[in-house]
Formats: C-alpha cells, sequence, structure tokens
C-alpha cells in the first residue's frame, strides 16, 4: 500500500490559480495560469486526456487562508505505472500535467458558456432611461 502512493502526484488548485502569487502556491507562469481553477475542473480535463485522476474533496491546501468550499479539494494524478513507466508519454512530470489542466480548463463548457452575457447590458439600458427621466425633473 505504502509504494501506491508514490506514482500519484496532488495537484491542489492553487497552483494552477492567476490569483495567488508564488508565495501564495502558484506553480506555474501567470500567463498560462487560470482564474480561480476548481478541484473539479482540474479532475475533469485530466480524466478526459485518459489519466487516471481521484478527487479528495475535503482537502485543503496549507496555504489557502480561505476555508469555502469552493476553495476545497485536491486532485491525485497517476504519472507512471507500478514498473516507473509514464502512464502517457505526454505527461512526464507533474509541471506537464499543470500546464495543460491550466490549459482547457478555460475551454471547458462551465467556462465557456456565461449565462446571461446580453442581460446586464439590457438592465444598464433600463437603468440610463430610468436616470433621464428624472433629471427632466
Amino acid at each position: 500500500m505504502c509504494s501506491f502512493n508514490y506514482r500519484f502526484i496532488c495537484i491542489y488548485p492553487a497552483y494552477l490559480n492567476n490569483k495567488k502569487t508564488i508565495a501564495e502556491g502558484r506553480r506555474i507562469p501567470i500567463s498560462k495560469a487560470v482564474e480561480n481553477p476548481t478541484a473539479t475542473e482540474i479532475q475533469d480535463v485530466c480524466a478526459a486526456v485518459g489519466l487516471n485522476v481521484f478527487l479528495e474533496k475535503n482537502k485543503m491546501y496549507s496555504r489557502e487562508w480561505n476555508r469555502d468550499v469552493q476553495y476545497r479539494g485536491r486532485v491525485r494524478v497517476q504519472l507512471k505505472q507500478e514498473d516507473g513507466s509514464l502512464c502517457l508519454v505526454q505527461f512526464p512530470s507533474r509541471k506537464s500535467v499543470m500546464l495543460y489542466a491550466a490549459e482547457m480548463i478555460p475551454k471547458l463548457k462551465t467556462r465557456t458558456q456565461k449565462p446571461g452575457v446580453g442581460d446586464p447590458s439590457l438592465q444598464q439600458g433600463e437603468g440610463s432611461k430610468k436616470g433621464k427621466g428624472k433629471k427632466k425633473k
């Protein structure tokens, strides 16, 4: 059972978060990082490419001061087989997995479909009409 853990790496959402500094736990360049990624999103993109992953929902990153549910979670990713060979050749290192996840998270359907993109402009239009009405008085 002990030898099982060395083949799995841990990825916390803070590693990929462009809102964090290096000191706060970001591990990839800010230009490639994502805004507030979740452990579930990391799991989704890693599983989709064929990596063996599992989500530990109640784990917290030690440098994360915010205890909200959205900041919780840790993803375990298997990089190597029992014999030491890579599971997928395009992911030789933990950094390669983190960079891939950060690249793919913005392309997720949950990120690309923002509900009500047109609505705020309509509300602003209505608000400005009301403002004009007040000025006329």
